[in-house]
């Protein structure tokens, strides 16, 4: 994507279900625990790049030794600071002591962070908040070993509100209203009452305290704390936990909208939020690998025994489209395929707009994420490109010579990396206040490859708010004096907010939203249209989020999908343009013939899968009229 979002955060969980010396044996290191995490995060280095945390537990440690450890980092290269950190705190132990690497008992006892249990998490800051207290994983700390409770996540609630408000009805007193923490601290409570009834049931049965602690880790159910845990829970998810006695889970939203897979063999029980970072880590095939169910939990419990759990009922299955179309990486086999099907589809309308004209037409991505659609859109302009030669051979067949057959033949499409990004650049467009003044400097365009009579195809991941195409891109493919730039996004307009991770959360960001405003004023009908969808939006900005609709739909409704393209090519370019600029979108329709399995497409369509959502939209609108520029969620 040519714009920077914020986005997501990645997860990574490992059990290892045999003892360390049996990694040692196997494996050479008695730390492949710790290795493979670091793998698994690094592998999802592109989900979160502003903090990095990990967090281990040894199972059967006796009292008065550390069994849980945590270290969590927010510098500028989080993951090898944290790894860095872990690193030279075990080779200072051994350094004291060589013989901890052959007695693994007591470097499991003496040294943090070697255990059984490992969570990890790489996170972006979606709301501009990047201390340290932000970063996950998130520890509960209690001095029973079974009440402690460490948790991270990728994940967004859209009723944080009433989230926070339920747990002061239970008499706690939360810190703060940040999801994560009124997340945890639900869990927390159920966690709580659990084993205090279990503890009461034992008392009766005539154990003592101590008597009581074996048998609380053997009777307590986690699938019956989520199923309290998550009962009011509204948005995308999926958490991941640990506690202190030794059981682990996962848990994902019911409609699926954010990503878990898993693996599990007699070694390891590994979850993580794509599927190519568990393939990578632990040489495993596609196969092997399988995706949590909407809904379900994960559950492995401290003696080795791995569960599935339905927790929430689920529901239709959305799961965000724009996983597939940029944020994880291409390297799964599903989603490279998608990608390059993605670029096909757009071929139909490219070439429309090229006038059929592949001889004049040079392709070409920015940036590099949108190589595959690229790839796959090229392909369908190569098969048009044939389609041609053989009309032409057959039109000519009578009197073809040999030159001239092999002038057609030799015909190939034209294909270029235009434009280069300059990274060193890209840490500087984070802040509102200066993107404007730096995204011109953000591309170099390569010089020397495109004819005045040539039409310039570009294909980019998504379009979002337009302002480095208009500040940048197009300024400088316009220097290389082509007859026509047409902009290609494999995406379709982004015309809503995201609620569940992704950092699209203010309307007027939205180039989409201010072509169709746009349009309004073209027609007279702006500031009636305006009015009518904000008292809508006002009206029900008390009521429960169960009776909300999408109004902001109505914004959208009169106009077309190449109207509001061709007013968002206008919007994009100025009386400095001398290129005739054409936007073309992906359609939902070919999103969803693309990617079948993930039809999250909310931020496109305004069809929230959760009853949230509709909330949210309407509270931006209101927002936007308002003049406000904090966000609705």
């Amino acid at each position: 994507m040519s714009e920077l979002i914020k986005h997501e955060c990645g997860i990574a969980q490992i059990r290892l279900l045999k003892p360390l010396s049996y990694y040692k044996e196997k494996y050479g290191t008695p730390f492949y625990g710790i290795n493979k995490l670091y793998l698994m995060l690094e592998k999802q280095h592109n989900r979160g790049q502003d903090g990095a945390g990990f967090a281990s537990v040894k199972l059967d440690m006796k009292p008065g030794y550390r069994y849980i450890s945590r270290y969590r980092s927010n510098a500028a290269q989080p993951i090898q600071d944290v790894f860095e950190t872990i690193n030279n705190r075990i080779n200072a132990e051994v350094a004291k002591d060589p013989e901890l690497l052959n007695d693994l008992p007591k470097l499991k006892q003496e040294v943090p962070y070697v255990g059984e249990l490992m969570l990890g998490h790489v996170r972006y800051g979606t709301y501009g908040k990047n201390s340290i207290e932000s970063v996950h994983p998130f520890l509960r700390q209690n001095n029973w070993m079974h009440r402690n409770l460490i948790l991270a996540g990728n994940f967004n609630m859209t009723n944080v509100t009433e989230l926070f408000d339920n747990l002061v009805k239970l008499g706690q007193h939360p810190k703060e209203k940040a999801d994560t923490i009124t997340v945890m601290e639900k869990i927390g409570h159920f966690l709580d009452s659990e084993v205090r009834k279990l503890y009461k049931k034992l008392k009766a049965e005539g154990y003592n305290k101590q008597e009581a602690s074996p048998h609380i880790v053997d009777k307590i159910k986690i699938s019956k704390i989520l199923k309290k845990s998550s009962k009011d829970w509204d948005g995308g998810y999926v958490m991941a936990g640990l506690l202190g006695h030794g059981d682990a889970f996962v848990l994902r939203d019911p409609s699926g909208i954010r990503p878990a897979y898993y693996y599990h063999d007699d070694e390891v029980v590994v979850v993580a939020s794509e599927r190519p970072v568990i393939q990578t880590a632990f040489n495993v095939p596609f196969e092997k690998v399988t995706e949590l169910e909407p809904g379900k939990a994960l559950i492995t419990k401290r003696n080795g025994r791995v569960v599935k759990k339905q927790i929430i009922e689920p529901l239709e299955k959305k799961a965000c489209s724009f996983e597939r179309i940029y944020f994880s990486r291409g390297s799964d086999a599903e989603i490279y395929k998608e990608r390059k099907k993605l670029g096909r589809l757009l071929m139909p309308e490219v070439l429309k707009a090229i006038n059929f004209d592949t001889e004049n037409s040079v392709f070409s991505y920015i940036p590099n994420t949108a190589e595959t659609s690229f790839y796959g859109m090229v392909e369908a302009a190569q098969d048009e490109l044939n389609r041609q030669k053989n009309q032409k051979i057959l039109q000519e067949k009578e009197h073809l010579t040999d030159e001239r057959l092999q002038e057609i033949l030799s015909q190939k499409l034209r294909t270029e990396k235009i434009a280069i990004k300059d990274a060193k650049l890209r840490t500087f467009i984070t802040e509102d206040s200066s993107r404007d003044d730096l995204v011109a400097h953000v591309y170099d365009v390569t010089y020397g490859v495109v004819k005045p009579n040539d039409n310039l195809v570009v294909i980019d991941d998504s379009i979002v708010r337009g302002t480095t195409l208009k500040m940048s891109i197009i300024k400088m493919l316009d220097r290389l004096g082509p007859k026509q730039i047409v902009i290609v996004s494999s995406a379709p307009q982004i015309r809503y907010p995201d609620c569940y991770g992704i950092d699209m959360a203010k309307l007027e960001d939205f180039v989409a939203f201010r072509a169709a405003l746009a349009l309004h004023k073209d027609q007279g009908t702006y500031g009636e249209t305006i009015k009518k969808v904000y008292e809508k939006c006002k009206s029900q900005d008390e009521l429960s989020k169960n009776a909300v609709d999408n109004y902001v739909k109505a914004i959208y409704d009169p106009f077309s999908d190449e109207q509001i393209s061709d007013k968002i090519a206008e919007l994009l370019s100025d009386e400095t343009t001398q290129a005739k600029v054409k936007v073309i979108y992906q359609s939902v329709d070919n999103l969803h013939k693309a990617c079948p399995e993930h039809k999250g497409d909310w931020y496109f369509t305004g069809n929230y899968p959760t009853v949230g959502g509709s909330k949210i939209v309407n509270k931006a609108f209101i927002n936007f009229v308002e003049g406000n520029k904090k966000r609705a969620y």
